[in-house]
């Protein structure tokens, strides 16, 4: 048996300009690709991939990076209104193969963070790890009262690289907002703030537990489902203790298997559960891909993995069950609606032909009975998107979860018809919301605001009308503030002034060149040439205000009413 490679002890920490080089490199490099441009329905077909632009390649070269570029190309993924298709599906495949560290760092780490030998903590603990990543790595162990659990350590250093990376990246993110097309449409300074805070949270073991204990109160009414439990005495911010989820990879159960067990049930229940997860719950877990999954012995199938969450509002949380019941009942209209509601219109939007194209990929949606759920949601993001709609992260979010689980049910049960299923489900995730807006504490609250109102509204009322009676009702337009107001007016009249004033110094200047007086200076009368240069610096002064510190008008952008 060959032992794994091991990485090296001390692994160098890339900052500075360094990094910032190796990412202008990748950069430069798909700069004609299209992967940074974004989608495009208006072309014909995929755009032409040069030979060392290919998605393949792309994926190599991000995971070349380290940890940092391989949790963001995972994210782009789930974007496509910013990378093309061929691209978000070779980022979707993206796998790390990082070499273990030796047991002994993985031993001093676990003492540090939680103060105790690991003979003293554990029975037993095994050297070779279950799983490598390049942010952690797993053990499987041994509690003294005979547990097995999993033992998930994150390795060093990976904190720091990190947050450099993302600086790096914050840079570049903010140079593209300003001069690329995909930038300014989907803001790619604000994607990458909430990327670096997701990527924060997924460092936090303490948090994941959470998740895990979570997830598993949410999921219990779904029997064939199950979330291992957190050992909390033995977790911190960098150390997490779990139930071992012991069993197989979905995709890698093996034919006796199925003619043993019927796995409908598994897969239908996994659907069911994230549906009411997302829709009841609020929140996403975006990647539950295979390897994520695992069917244990006694016939459940195990969840895990769940460092990056997404949490969803709940008024945005109903306008998105709108929009997948009206699409699953084929009202492309009112999906059309409900997208721009949620949505910002930017100032190129078009709205006549977003109307359009969505009515008639909800209409193909409903013929088909191969279209899958996943993908039509992916699909509002891009058709919005090409229209000028920049739609909320969570859609997309939902349509990469929907896509996954549909993947992941695929390879559980193939004749599984998953579209019955979420739209039963849907039906009992409305019944569920609408129980819960019913709850003892929601309706005490809803009396509360109607009592404010009657009490009073009469009172306000009163007001209102004798303020306009007696002619003395007001409107205050914020936009046009006196402070503010005042303050250009006297940007623009300085700025005359300089340029009146530079002008005469010019113009006197060319006069008295005329006049001699003895003294010189560069061949020219010194009186002349002096009042030149002054007008000269003032001159260059005011174009150079004006390139570096006049703001130029921002695009005009409508926020949807949420």
């Amino acid at each position: 048996m060959n032992n794994p490679p091991v990485a090296p002890a001390n692994p160098p920490l890339v900052t500075g300009m360094n990094r910032r080089s190796q990412i202008l490199r990748l950069l430069m490099r798909y700069r004609n690709s299209g992967v940074f441009s974004g989608m495009n329905l208006d072309a014909a077909g995929a755009p032409d991939v040069p030979p060392d632009g290919n998605p393949e390649q792309f994926v190599t070269d991000l995971e070349s990076l380290g940890p940092t570029f391989v949790k963001l190309g995972q994210m782009l993924s789930t974007r496509p209104d910013m990378v093309p298709v061929e691209f978000a599906t070779a980022l979707e495949r993206m796998q790390e193969s990082v070499a273990p560290i030796p047991v002994e760092r993985i031993h001093a780490i676990i003492e540090k963070e939680l103060g105790v030998a690991v003979g003293k903590l554990f029975a037993s603990f095994d050297p070779v790890p279950l799983g490598c990543a390049s942010i952690a790595q797993v053990h499987r162990a041994t509690l003294h009262d005979g547990r097995e659990v999993a033992v998930k350590v994150q390795k060093p250093e990976v904190a720091a690289q990190l947050r450099s990376d993302l600086e790096a990246l914050r840079s570049f993110a903010l140079a593209a907002d300003h001069l690329t097309q995909v930038g300014r449409r989907v803001r790619l300074r604000d994607w990458l703030n909430e990327f670096a805070k997701t990527l924060m949270q997924e460092l936090d073991y303490q948090a994941e537990a959470e998740n895990l204990q979570r997830f598993g109160q949410h999921l219990r009414p779904f029997k064939p489902l199950w979330v291992p439990q957190p050992i909390w005495d033995y977790c911190s911010h960098r150390v997490l203790t779990m139930q071992l989820a012991d069993g197989v990879r979905v995709d890698m159960i093996p034919d006796v298997r199925r003619t043993e067990q019927a796995m409908d049930p598994l897969a239908a229940a996994l659907i069911r559960g994230y549906l009411d997860q997302i829709f009841v719950h609020g929140e996403i877990h975006a990647d539950p891909h295979p390897g994520n999954l695992r069917v244990t012995g006694d016939g459940r199938l195990a969840i895990f993995d769940l460092g990056m969450v997404a949490h969803m509002p709940p008024r945005l949380r109903e306008r998105l069950l709108k929009v997948l019941f009206a699409a699953v009942d084929g009202r492309g209209e009112e999906v059309a609606d409900e997208i721009i509601a949620i949505s910002t219109r930017l100032e190129s939007f078009e709205e006549e032909r977003y109307l359009r194209e969505t009515g008639q990929m909800i209409a193909r949606y409903a013929a088909s009975s191969h279209y899958s759920e996943g993908r039509v949601v992916l699909d509002m993001v891009r058709i919005a998107t090409a229209s000028g709609l920049r739609t909320p992260p969570e859609l997309s979010l939902i349509g990469k979860a929907l896509l996954n689980l549909e993947t992941v049910c695929r390879l559980l049960s193939p004749t599984l018809d998953t579209r019955r299923i979420v739209e039963k489900q849907l039906q009992h995730v409305m019944r569920a919301r609408l129980k819960k807006s019913l709850s003892a504490a929601n309706l005490a609250s809803e009396a509360m605001e109607v009592q404010e109102l009657l009490r009073v509204g009469p009172r306000k009322m009163t007001d209102i009308l004798a303020l306009l009676a007696e002619n003395r009702l007001q409107m205050k337009v914020t936009g046009l503030e006196e402070s503010r107001l005042m303050e250009n007016l006297q940007k623009i009249a300085n700025r005359v002034s300089a340029g009146i004033v530079t002008a005469a110094l010019i113009l006197a200047s060319a006069l008295m060149m005329k006049i001699d007086n003895g003294v010189h200076l560069f061949g020219y009368p010194a009186i002349a040439m002096v009042l030149m240069l002054i007008g000269v610096f003032l001159g260059l002064g005011i174009i150079a205000s004006a390139l570096l510190f006049d703001r130029r008008a921002r695009a005009r952008e409508e926020r949807g009413h949420r």
